[in-house]
């Protein structure tokens, strides 16, 4: 597919107090996971992180933020500067049931928008959504603004959002399941105990 996914592994990992990222899930690292779902979709995958060191074995091109300490944002707008793409998805990677099929679909719905964000139960999901590479100017506006959360970019520009109702249409996956991320120890147990019995079944 014409379009990149940009892979973004910057958060603390705070509440979960290891870093989600490499923590296994069947014998792979969650980054793993979602780098091995993106690739059966994507031409490219980028990954942004800080600590590119760490992330070495995943082979994938790899960028780190412009403006550090500045949140997803400045990750997105990173990721977008080095995208050969112009539509890109973004995904964090606390996701490990991560859907590329869905993640192809937003793409072929971004059109002449500027960003497909999808609202699951009426909150929005800017960390699982469609980008413009164009748009990385005005994220870079709003981070020397110190506008740094995403609905301040929205702001500005054509979003469509895509409500369960849009995406059920196209997904064969739970939509619950897909959107899933896991912050604290208890969700990552859960993961795991989901993941082996998709396994098993």
């Amino acid at each position: 597919m014409k379009a990149a996914a940009i892979l973004l592994s910057g958060g603390k990992s705070s509440r979960m107090g290891t870093n989600k990222a490499l923590l296994k899930i069947n014998e792979k690292t969650n980054i793993e996971r979602i780098r091995d779902e993106l690739l059966k979709v994507f031409d490219e995958v980028i990954l942004v992180t800080n600590e590119p060191e760490e992330y070495r074995f995943l082979q994938l091109k790899t960028v780190t933020d412009e403006y550090p300490g500045k949140g997803p944002l400045a990750g997105i707008h990173a990721g977008l500067k080095a995208s050969s793409f112009d539509a890109n998805l973004v995904v964090a990677c606390d996701m490990p049931f991560v859907s590329s099929e869905l993640g192809e679909i937003m793409v072929k719905n971004l059109g002449h928008h500027d960003a497909v964000v999808p609202v699951i139960e009426g909150r929005q999901h800017p960390l699982f959504a469609v980008y413009q590479k164009g748009i990385a100017e005005a994220a870079e506006t709003c981070i020397n603004e110190g506008s740094l959360r995403l609905k301040h970019l929205f702001e500005q520009l054509d979003v469509l959002f895509l409500t369960e109702r849009d995406l059920e249409t196209y997904s064969n996956g739970s939509l619950e399941r897909i959107f899933f991320n896991m912050n604290k120890p208890e969700e990552y147990e859960l993961a795991v105990q989901q993941a082996k019995e998709e396994e098993s079944g």
